[in-house]
């Protein structure tokens, strides 16, 4: 029998106009009309008509790719689709929330545009960097890391394991350069800096889980209607009263990509469906659990063809 996850992105994958046409159906709108009220029109301007610096700030980033994978969620609603799992990558997780039923849109909208800002603001532009390392296994990744932090005195460490040969790392800024230096030496294909505006899940951003616990607390949050996946520990979350200190410890400790697909695989998921803007989590699933079955939504065509697909496979 077919298992589902519904799987959410995260910051990186935005892009000017993203699901202009699932907020132009009349169950897009209802969302649409949430993020205005929520976030204001001119929020809903940048959203789709850019300019793209506007969009790439990261207090704008984060809700406006929420709101479009909560387009998205609602597509599918129609399908009766009942997903067996949710997860999402960093911001994602958030999405993954919002499906599941345990927060609501406008509070999740309220609560994401909060970290956004409390991110941007966290650290002065030039003394935070992150870097994908590439075709390097992790041991040698978390050796390079050492090697830095050992000469420069600075933070430097993995941020995201997303899948196999693909790390990102993160911390001040002359350390990750350092660690991308040794990555290289140590036979990584490629050690690339990313265009980010801080040193996200890195130590530096353990001020930002402080400032943001009141506001998670401040939630009254449901029961879900099927397990979250945390980023945190790749485990399982049913217990609501575990879900603000995942999601606090989240900002500052590395997102278990890899490992939550492996696991989603090990509990039998065998088909994934990546709700929002791009395919970057379509990809990356595809190296870690290679012969699954894999959908996504991020406009109407894309909509259509799931929904033609899960009526063909009943």
């Amino acid at each position: 029998m077919t298992k589902i996850a519904c799987i959410f992105p995260g910051q990186g994958s935005q892009y000017v106009g993203m699901g202009k046409d699932l907020f132009a159906t009349s169950w897009g709108n209802e969302v649409l009309e949430t993020g205005k009220r929520v976030l204001g029109e001119e929020f809903i301007r940048v959203l789709f008509e850019g300019p793209d610096e506007e969009l790439k700030k990261t207090a704008n980033t984060q809700p406006a790719i929420l709101l479009t994978s909560a387009a998205a969620w609602q597509g599918i609603q129609e399908s009766g689709l009942q997903p067996d799992y949710f997860a999402g990558h960093s911001l994602g997780e958030y999405s993954a929330y919002v499906a599941a039923g345990s927060i609501s849109l406008a509070e999740a909208l309220s609560v994401v545009r909060r970290r956004g800002e409390l991110m941007q603001a966290a650290v002065p532009e030039g003394q935070g960097a992150m870097a994908a390392i590439l075709g390097l296994e992790t041991l040698k990744v978390v050796e390079a890391c050492e090697k830095a932090r050992a000469e420069t005195g600075g933070i430097v460490g993995p941020a995201n394991y997303n899948s196999p040969g693909q790390i990102v790392i993160s911390g001040e800024t002359d350390a990750v350069q350092k660690a991308c230096q040794y990555a290289k030496e140590l036979g990584a294909k490629r050690a690339m800096p990313l265009a980010v505006s801080g040193p996200f899940h890195s130590p530096l951003m353990k001020d930002v889980g402080r400032d943001l616990r009141p506001v998670l607390e401040s939630i009254n949050w449901q029961q879900l209607s099927a397990p979250v996946i945390s980023n945190i520990d790749a485990a399982e979350v049913t217990d609501l009263g575990v879900v603000v200190e995942s999601l606090v410890r989240q900002v500052s400790g590395a997102v278990l990509w890899e490992q939550t697909i492996r696991h989603l695989g090990e509990q039998g998921v065998d088909t994934f469906i990546e709700l929002g803007p791009g395919k970057v989590l379509t990809g990356l699933v595809k190296k870690i659990l290679p012969g699954v079955t894999l959908l996504n939504v991020e406009d109407l065509t894309s909509l259509e063809k799931l929904l033609a697909y899960l009526k063909e496979s009943r």
